[in-house]
């Protein structure tokens, strides 16, 4: 294909790629600014304060912003070609209309590139200070790490609490919804304590329960040995930096799901920024057989829309162990590349 040509074709989509990247930032700052206006009215930040929470959020829509602009730019950018006759007289002149679609996946592997290191390195910890922000504007410190659902056994004993809060320090901890069985014992509490120095749980008021008696109240606390080490509780994907995820996806100490979602968010982080090459073949392919501007438009929002229902239902899929977390995380890619190939076919 000549250079010329190709150049032409990349300078209408880019135009169209940058009002893509402005309008999806824009939408995004919108919603993100109506769910926190009130709170703002309300606690009557300092102005740096309130822009620097913006700062740090900066980088996950920027992401998103960075991917979902592709199909609009190229969609439209097709579209007004093909509204002009421009697309004809490209085929009028030798050119078979699919070798437009491969000049476009270049540039992209540029937009993949930075979307990776962006979402890699510099999301998830502005993700974090997002949080500490509001917390600050709140005037309120950050709660203490926890941890839901905690199970420990060892021989002959199990130890559940509903709930574990790490103190600050992380030598110690509150437990919520506590029941310990050993032998043939019982004992469940509504609160108690995990001293890490002593290697100690303390239950407040336990109910004691031994097979062939009624459970009974024991005032006071019981103080009982338990020799399992605290753990830093997990903390939400999106503000964990991907070698502690790594590290998580291998901890024995973690439950399955909890291994399997980690897995699936750091093989995540690697696909997601592809899409952005997979959704230029797409929807070159696709915008290659449009024949006007309304059905353009209409298309853009299926497109994206069909992706986000795909895309969203594979992190529930990974955790549940329904799907391998590695494939969950590039199904979405792997489902719309095979939409590119079947189109690239048609279009021969």
């Amino acid at each position: 294909m000549p250079p010329l040509l190709i150049r032409l074709v990349l300078a209408e989509v880019t135009r169209w790629y940058a009002a893509g990247v402005a309008l999806f930032l824009s939408l995004q700052l919108v919603d993100i600014l109506s769910s926190t206006v009130a709170n703002l009215l309300t606690y009557h930040p300092p102005l740096w304060k309130a822009g620097m929470a913006f700062v740090n959020i900066a980088p996950t829509i920027l992401n998103k912003s960075l991917v979902l602009a592709v199909p609009f730019a190229i969609l439209l950018a097709f579209s007004r070609m093909q509204h002009d006759s421009e697309l004809k007289a490209i085929s009028a002149g030798g050119v078979p209309p699919l070798r437009l679609m491969w000049p476009l996946a270049l540039p992209f592997l540029v937009v993949t590139a930075a979307a990776y290191v962006n979402g890699d390195r510099i999301a998830p910890a502005g993700m974090a200070s997002w949080w500490n922000t509001w917390y600050a504007i709140y005037d309120m410190a950050p709660p203490p790490p926890k941890q839901e659902l905690y199970t420990f056994a060892p021989p002959g004993a199990l130890y559940y609490a509903g709930r574990v809060v790490t103190d600050e320090g992380g030598s110690a901890a509150q437990l919520q919804g506590v029941m310990v069985q050993r032998g043939g014992e019982t004992l469940t509490a509504s609160t108690g304590t995990w001293d890490t120095k002593k290697r100690t749980w303390t239950l407040l008021n336990p109910w004691v329960t031994r097979p062939g008696q009624n459970p009974r109240l024991q005032t006071g606390s019981v103080t009982l040995p338990q020799t399992d080490t605290l753990r830093r509780p997990i903390i939400e994907a999106e503000q964990t930096p991907t070698p502690e995820l790594r590290a998580r996806a291998g901890d024995p100490a973690l439950l399955p799901g909890e291994r399997r979602d980690a897995a699936f968010q750091v093989t995540r982080r690697i696909a997601d920024p592809f899409t952005a090459v997979v959704f230029a073949l797409a929807a070159a392919a696709l915008g290659l057989l449009l024949r006007n501007r309304a059905a353009a438009f209409a298309t853009v929002l299926v497109f994206l829309v069909s992706f986000y229902v795909l895309w969203s239902t594979m992190s529930g899929l990974a955790r549940a162990g329904a799907l391998n977390p590695s494939l969950a995380a590039w199904l979405p890619n792997i489902a719309f590349a095979l939409l590119a190939g079947a189109l690239a076919w048609r279009l021969r």
